[in-house]
């Protein structure tokens, strides 16, 4: 032990080994209490004993702490008889998860209506009326639009040349592409062959399974006609389950996607984008002569939306096929929940702002905690500024 300390005083400060110095002349009067603390602060400045309490806190973690094992046993059976209660819990919880799931298919009914007119303002199948098209800016809008007359005004000339180039457009041109293009989750998906595509998508509806059937929801793509596939309709359906795990009742949590399915799409000759041409020399090994071989390989592409990988009967995947179908349910949920309720404010990138907004409240709420704990250590008569201002660089790593 003479042996470590000595190793951590060479390791330290000058400043903190004046500090050292200091406590163990008054250790040298007997205060075993000082001793201790001094003792395990410099054990605690060791980076080696730091990583090793580490490695036996995350050995813990998830474990049980042993004061289970220590109750009565009648304290045991009472305890039992509470798990069991909480597992009924569960179940009423499920049940009233699908009455959720009945609501929302009530409630999608009286939406429908609404995405119905937009669809059809966003093909140019409705013109809305003026009444339709009046929109009170906020004041923080009215001030920027004030700020931008200028601006405005000088653009003016150049927008109305173009616009007596061009025909007027009719609805929303490319209306689901921006929406697309402005959500992250979406974006990453999308490849630059997707685009000509997107441009024909006009609607994305959400259709939930009838009543008494299992649980479950349908997205439905609508493309108007085009030279790339056959397909009106592209179909995704996510088939959910609203019941505890019998093995692990606990676990529940709400309605979860349990697997999905797609459609066939049925491609244009040379149209496939999630296919591929490769051509690859081969060299014979006797002859040593060459020839070129054509091969067909799977392409990045959105549409491999519609062809996710397949769950098998015993339910067990590989970790890639895993990962695909925990993005892919993601996406899903996303879609249902956001992006078709609210599209028109992914296409102005409103909502975009709204979900940064939130991501910002809950930075700041980090960093007031962080003040509140820095007062606490302010206010603690054992607190050494000169620690937490010089740490060690392992304990910075970590």
């Amino acid at each position: 032990m003479a042996d470590m300390d000595n190793k951590d005083q060479a390791e330290m400060d000058p400043a903190d080994m004046e500090d050292v110095e200091e406590v163990e002349e008054e250790e040298t009067g007997g205060d075993e209490n000082s001793k201790a603390r001094q003792l395990t602060v410099q054990m605690m400045q060791n980076p080696q004993i730091l990583a090793a309490l580490q490695e036996r806190l995350d050995g813990l973690n998830g474990s049980p702490s042993g004061y289970m094992e220590s109750l009565p046993k009648v304290v045991k059976r009472r305890v039992n008889a509470l798990k069991n209660l909480q597992v009924k819990c569960a179940h009423i919880e499920a049940k009233f998860y699908e009455e959720v799931h009945e609501l929302e298919r009530k409630y999608a009914a009286l939406y429908q209506p609404l995405f119905d007119k937009r669809s059809d303002i966003v093909k140019a199948a409705y013109e809305p009326t003026d009444e339709e098209c009046e929109w009170k800016a906020d004041e923080e809008e009215e001030l920027t639009v004030s700020k931008q007359d200028e601006m405005k005004e000088k653009a003016k000339l150049e927008e109305e040349k173009k616009d007596e180039e061009k025909e007027d457009p009719k609805g929303i041109p490319e209306f689901w592409l921006t929406v697309f293009k402005n959500v992250d989750l979406l974006s990453d998906m999308l490849q630059e062959h997707d685009e000509p595509i997107l441009k024909h998508l006009q609607d994305i509806k959400v259709k939930f399974s009838d009543p008494g059937q299992p649980m479950s929801f349908t997205l439905e793509f609508h493309f108007e006609p085009n030279d790339f596939f056959t397909n009106t309709v592209l179909t995704k359906t996510y088939k959910m389950r609203s019941e505890p795990d019998e093995n692990d009742p606990f676990s529940f949590d709400g309605p979860e996607i349990m697997c999905c399915t797609g459609c066939t799409i049925d491609w244009t000759k040379g149209k496939n984008v999630t296919l591929k041409t490769i051509k690859k020399k081969q060299k014979h090994k006797g002859r040593g002569t060459v020839r070129t071989v054509t091969k067909t390989v799977p392409n990045d592409s959105f549409f491999n939306f519609f062809t996710p990988p397949e769950v098998p009967e015993n339910g067990e995947l590989d970790e890639d096929s895993e990962a695909v179908l925990a993005a892919d349910f993601e996406i899903g949920h996303f879609i249902r929940e956001r992006i078709v309720p609210r599209a028109v404010l992914y296409f102005t990138g409103e909502a975009i702002e709204d979900d940064d907004d939130d991501y910002d409240e809950e930075g700041e709420e980090a960093d007031d905690e962080e003040g509140e704990e820095e007062a606490d250590e302010e206010n603690d008569p054992d607190y050494d500024p000169k620690k937490d201002a010089a740490p060690p660089a392992e304990c910075k790593q970590q």
